[in-house]
Parts: C-alpha cells; structure tokens; sequence
C-alpha cells in the first residue's frame, strides 16, 4: 500500500483559487471557508468530507480503502 498523502489542494468551485491544506487524520471536514472569496465549501452529495469533493488527494480514510472519515 502507498503511504499516506495528507496534504491535499483543495479547489474553491466558485472562484477557482486553490490552497494547499493538511488533511485531518482524526476529524472529518464538513466545511471550509475559502480564503480568496470566503465561499462555503461542503461535501458534495455522496462524498464524506470536503477533500473528497474539492480536493486533489481524498481524505485518508478513503486513501486506506475505508468508505470515508465520517463512517468511523
């Protein structure tokens, strides 16, 4: 198994500015404000956490095979 990425970039799907995060290991990210144009990031439907919907590496439980951080 490949070793963990837990930095993601995550995508505001408003503005399109992009920011480097570390993903929580033990908490999962409902929301994230973005930091250019304030929006309101949220899970999609479906995914479990921000990363998931929004960012280049999924959260780590879904990297680990599990369906996602918030099914813990």
């Amino acid at each position: 198994m490949a070793d963990l990425q837990l930095e993601s970039v995550l995508r505001c799907p408003v503005c399109g500015h992009a920011e480097t995060l570390l993903m929580p290991t033990d908490a999962c990210m409902f929301f994230h404000n973005c930091s250019e144009c304030g929006h309101m990031m949220k899970p999609v439907a479906g995914d479990c956490c921000v990363f998931c919907s929004y960012g280049s590496v999924p959260c780590p439980p879904v990297q680990m095979g599990e369906r996602g951080c918030c099914d813990r």
